[in-house]
């Protein structure tokens, strides 16, 4: 019976002690990717590519090649892996920092251009890496240690919600939005994420999947709490679901 409840670390993730801080939904999502990789068999074909931020050290826990890129150029680094090696399976691996803010305009002509890569982006509202500055994504009234008083719209600007910018475009295939705030919400990230890698295996273009995550620390909350605000506050803002599929709008 204990036997049967070992758990099988997947062979795309490697056995090494994480950095991430206690609670951090990194470790999640680089194990579902890892299940995601090992599922499709694609694990001797994946390039990965690492952002700046909290993950910049992604590529100790992954076990296939990743490469570093400058901070906010990683979707055009995957964009020229992709075109070099078109048998490849790449994917960026971001932040709102790194996606949202100073990699914007490669976020949004990457998308765009309709290139046949999948991002995973990470949006845990807050910049974990550089001691908890507001974010692109950070809430309305959040308190950050750039918005002491909370994220003020007038002179902040709303949250930005890139699922729905990246759906005004025409040629993503794949637009979804998860949040792992418990155990359903960790299995439709798995599912998720299969369909956008799936989709690049089979050469459909671009997809996108955002996922909603804790970040204890500068969320200012326990690790259960953190799940919560993932799940209530979070989720308020940036409704989960599927935005585009197979090329389509579904949900604008």
């Amino acid at each position: 019976m204990i036997k049967d409840m070992i758990y099988d670390r997947p062979e795309s993730l490697t056995d090494v002690k994480t950095h991430y801080c206690p609670g951090c939904g990194h470790g999640i999502v680089h194990t579902l990717i890892a299940e995601t990789i090992d599922s499709l068999k694609i694990r001797e074909r994946t390039i990965g590519v690492a952002p700046v931020g909290c993950s910049v050290l992604a590529y100790f826990y992954m076990n296939f090649d990743v490469t570093e890129a400058a901070h906010g150029r990683t979707p055009s680094v995957a964009t020229g892996i992709k075109r070099v090696l078109p048998d490849r399976i790449v994917f960026s691996y971001q932040g709102d920092g790194d996606l949202a803010a100073i990699g914007m305009a490669e976020t949004i002509h990457t998308a765009n251009r309709g290139e046949n890569i999948t991002v995973v982006f990470i949006n845990n509202a807050v910049y974990g890496m550089t001691g908890g500055q507001m974010a692109p994504t950070s809430l309305i009234g959040q308190k950050t240690a750039t918005s002491p008083r909370g994220r003020n719209v007038e002179t902040m600007g709303p949250p930005l919600r890139m699922c729905e910018l990246l759906n005004s475009l025409d040629k993503p295939y794949h637009i979804e939005r998860v949040a792992i705030d418990g155990p359903d919400g960790v299995r439709k990230a798995r599912k998720a994420l299969m369909t956008a890698f799936k989709a690049q295996v089979d050469g459909k273009g671009y997809s996108f999947v955002e996922i909603l995550s804790p970040c204890p620390i500068y969320q200012r909350l326990s690790p259960v709490d953190a799940l919560k605000f993932v799940g209530t506050q979070m989720a308020a803002y940036f409704p989960v679901g599927v935005f585009r599929k197979e090329g389509t709008v579904v949900n604008a």
